[in-house]
């Protein structure tokens, strides 16, 4: 009986834990990044602020999912399938800080 090696979807490449100590370099740098800008933005409450962080926590989110999920190496139609949801989240969290900022700018 000849055994054979099943594959799931595709092949994670040779150099993965060069990958992922580059994706967590990549997080760390982010995360000192939104630390310096919290603390360096403290006074500020402001639109611009919101969404820098939403944007800086979104980024964060790709590399893990990217590498630390393997959806980097997975077929475009489920990636879609788990990216297009996570969009259309996005733009919901978009318009909750748009409608928080006009409600704020009212009172």
């Amino acid at each position: 009986m000849e055994h054979t090696e099943h594959l799931e979807h595709t092949d994670s490449p040779a150099d993965m834990k060069k990958q992922i100590w580059k994706t967590f370099w990549i997080l760390f740098a982010l995360t000192i990044v939104d630390i310096v800008l919290y603390f360096a933005l403290l006074s500020y409450h402001s639109m611009l602020k919101n969404t820098l962080f939403v944007f800086l926590g979104v980024l964060k989110a790709f590399y893990i999912v990217g590498v630390f999920m393997h959806m980097k190496f997975e077929r475009k139609a489920l990636a879609s399938i788990i990216i297009l949801p996570f969009m259309l989240v996005l733009v919901l969290i978009l318009l909750v800080l748009i409608e928080g900022g006009y409600t704020f700018d009212l009172r």
